[in-house]
């Protein structure tokens, strides 16, 4: 996956220091219940879609506009899923970064599901009991994108690892 110009812009001045970014997350759930899923072309694991919003860009845009080049599939965002600031995490080039991730619940309105190369290897929809194996991270917010009720966000008085 290319990193976005404005990240590389950054890195000139900050090097490898901690960036704290927004990133969207669609839970792409179809009429049967199954769950949009591509495997990443970065370390090839089985992820919902997203990406890093781009300066001034507004998250459901930058999430319809990431499904659509990760995996063919036009989405409408339904509902805000949840809201979380993730644990710091370093790249393998040792470019630190934290995000706040704004899930959303979407469904899809069209497109084929199909692998661009550049930034997914393989699309595909899942039975919700039938998921390949992901990072945590992914599947809470899927979880929470099947969750009845408010988005989930970690209350004010809390502190630590997130719970499931």
């Amino acid at each position: 996956m290319a990193t976005p110009d404005f990240i590389l812009a950054l890195r000139k001045y900050v090097g490898h220091d901690l960036l704290w970014l927004t990133g969207v997350t669609a839970v792409v759930v179809a009429d049967s219940g199954e769950i949009l899923l591509h495997r990443r072309a970065d370390d090839g694991h089985w992820s919902a879609p997203g990406g890093i919003l781009e300066p001034g860009e507004q998250p459901a845009a930058a999430l319809v506009r990431e499904v659509a080049e990760e995996t063919g599939v036009a989405v409408v965002p339904e509902r805000i899923a949840s809201v979380v600031t993730e644990p710091p995490f370093t790249y393998a080039n040792g470019d630190r970064v934290q995000f706040i991730d704004i899930t959303f619940r979407c469904r899809a309105v069209g497109g084929q599901p199909r692998a661009d190369g550049e930034e997914s290897l393989e699309v595909a929809w899942f039975a919700r009991d039938a998921l390949p194996p992901m990072n945590e991270r992914v599947l809470r917010r899927i979880r929470h994108a099947h969750d009845d009720g408010p988005a989930y966000y970690v209350p004010p008085h809390e502190d630590g690892p997130l719970p499931g």
